[in-house]
């Protein structure tokens, strides 16, 4: 547990430390988010607050890399950061242009990142056969890896709801004794509080100071997701498949709100717009803080029914998925009715 504490305040004084560099190289670059009718803020923001959540991660996990050093850990490890490099890479590209890159752009940057993470034998593996274990793995990874970036439109949500996540995934992998998985989860619980000090404001009045940019938000979606795929049960069964689909519970209601309702729309899912999940909280009266504070304990309620998940036999596994599932429909025919 020492060792994971370490990790974890590597992390977070990396985050801590190097944010207002961040901000003052996004002012210099001129990489910074401009205001528009679809978007909260009402004042340029730099962007690029990913940066400094990336190296708070990567550098609290190289400097105990030792400790990493068991049989295939080391080249997993070089999978998930070299995919989650390539995936803030092409973010940075795309924060650096003004947010104009084609979603098929993002797409094949995605795309490789996947590979290398295939390739370093990270992958889903709760079926009998490679292809479907393949293509399951590619979705699972895209999918999140987008919802994060979909997440990312208020002050604190994205990066928040990533550390929500993160504080999950450490206790479930501590608790089956999963030294990666719990190392990964605890560097970026570090790198996403530390960020979150700048970009979470809880005084009335006070906003942000930096954004995620896409290179923060397509990076801990991308580590999530690989996270997720890492963790491993004592008792794998039909069941265990569901709890990193919980944990990371919010993300995937909020892409699926959005895309079902611009698809109803005639519009695309990659179109952007203020129809997420956390404009509706505000449209039906909550303050944007109030409205990112409720969906951290939405998140929290999703990460605690994974615990259950982990004792849980098969009755009881699928009667709480479906529990789970009937709420997350009823929610979403709630708000896009009340849009």
């Amino acid at each position: 547990m020492t060792v994971y504490i370490l990790i974890f305040f590597a992390a977070l004084f990396v985050s801590l430390a190097g944010t207002p560099l961040v901000r003052q190289s996004a002012v210099h670059l001129g990489v910074v988010d401009l205001p528009s009718a679809r978007k909260v803020h009402a004042s340029p923001m730099p962007l690029l607050g990913g940066a400094a959540v990336y190296l708070g991660f990567v550098l609290a996990l190289l400097l105990f890399r030792d400790v990493l050093a068991l049989p295939g850990h080391l080249e997993q490890l070089g999978g998930i950061l070299g995919g989650a490099t390539i995936v803030a890479l092409f973010g940075f590209w795309d924060d650096s242009r003004g947010k104009r890159m084609r979603p098929l752009v993002k797409l094949v940057g995605q795309l490789l990142a996947v590979t290398v993470l295939i390739a370093s034998g990270i992958r889903v593996e709760f079926l009998h056969y490679t292809i479907p274990n393949l293509l399951i793995t590619v979705l699972w990874v895209v999918g999140i890896t987008n919802a994060l970036n979909f997440l990312d439109n208020m002050d604190g949500l994205s990066s928040g709801i990533a550390a929500v996540a993160a504080a999950f995934f450490f206790l479930l992998a501590t608790t089956n004794g999963q030294i990666l998985v719990a190392s990964l989860s605890a560097a970026l619980l570090g790198a996403t509080l530390g960020f979150l000090r700048y970009n979470l404001t809880l005084r009335p009045g006070n906003q942000a100071s930096i954004f995620l940019g896409d290179t923060g938000a397509l990076f801990l979606g991308f580590v999530l997701a690989a996270v997720g795929i890492k963790l491993r049960f004592e008792n794998v069964d039909i069941v265990t498949w569901m709890i990193p689909v919980l944990v990371l519970g919010l993300p995937i209601f909020d892409m699926t709100l959005v895309t079902i309702s611009r698809l109803r729309r005639g519009l695309s899912p990659f179109t952007a717009g203020k129809d997420h999940v956390s404009h509706r909280l505000v449209a039906l009266g909550l303050t944007p803080r109030e409205a990112v504070l409720t969906l951290y304990l939405v998140a929290v309620v999703f990460g605690l029914c994974s615990l259950f998940l982990l004792k849980a036999s098969i009755p009881e596994g699928y009667f709480t998925g479906g529990v789970v599932a009937l709420c997350s429909l009823a929610g979403l025919v709630w708000l896009e009715k009340a849009r």
